[in-house]
């Protein structure tokens, strides 16, 4: 574990996958180095898969950081948001006195009432570059993960769509049927298990 008194005593957090229909939700917490080379940062949607997994690498090396992972099946039982409040909250508490931090969420709202030190930047990836470090982090693992999985189920080419409802994942999603992955509760999967079409 890197000491944390060499990091700044801020905190960014983000989130990957609250759309998808297949797959888990990923937070991750991150605190950056005060001379951590910034001009690497950007929201992770703005950055190309490689510039992506480049500065994963670099974040992964110089800072402290932690994930959060909430599965499909949970994400069932208790709904995208809650599911999302939970990873975000299992991320921060990874962190070592995180208390002791003010705690930047990308978003509108606090995952934590009870913790004073969360502050809501709506737009925050484009802001903040711990949260876009965040974004970047939950952003590699998920996809990462996705790729991984696809191997056992090429058929919805994962490795591609990383599980978002695009044209080709929801066709190949009616021919091949919805595999322990998918999450039922969304309405696309929901109408196919309702024997409807999407």
């Amino acid at each position: 574990m890197k000491k944390i008194e060499y990091y700044e005593n801020s905190i960014g957090i983000d989130e990957v996958g609250r759309g998808c229909l297949a797959g888990p939700v990923v937070a991750a917490a991150v605190v950056l180095p005060r001379n951590f080379e910034k001009f690497i940062l950007k929201d992770s949607k703005k950055l190309s898969f490689k510039q992506r997994q480049e500065a994963f690498k670099k974040i992964r090396k110089e800072s402290v950081y932690a994930l959060g992972v909430v599965s499909e099946i949970q994400i069932d039982k208790i709904n995208i948001l809650n599911a999302t409040f939970q990873a975000m909250n299992k991320a921060l508490k990874q962190i070592e006195n995180f208390k002791k931090f003010k705690v930047f969420v990308d978003g509108p709202y606090s995952f934590d009432k009870s913790n004073k030190n969360i502050v809501p930047i709506v737009g925050g990836d484009a802001k903040m570059p711990s949260i876009m470090a965040a974004s970047i982090v939950a952003k590699c693992f998920r996809d990462n993960y996705m790729m991984k999985i696809s191997k056992n189920y090429p058929s919805y080419k994962w490795e591609k769509n990383f599980g978002y409802g695009t044209k080709e994942h929801l066709k190949n999603i009616t021919k091949h049927g919805v595999c322990k992955h998918h999450r039922k509760s969304f309405s696309p999967i929901h109408n196919i298990l309702s024997n409807n079409k999407i």
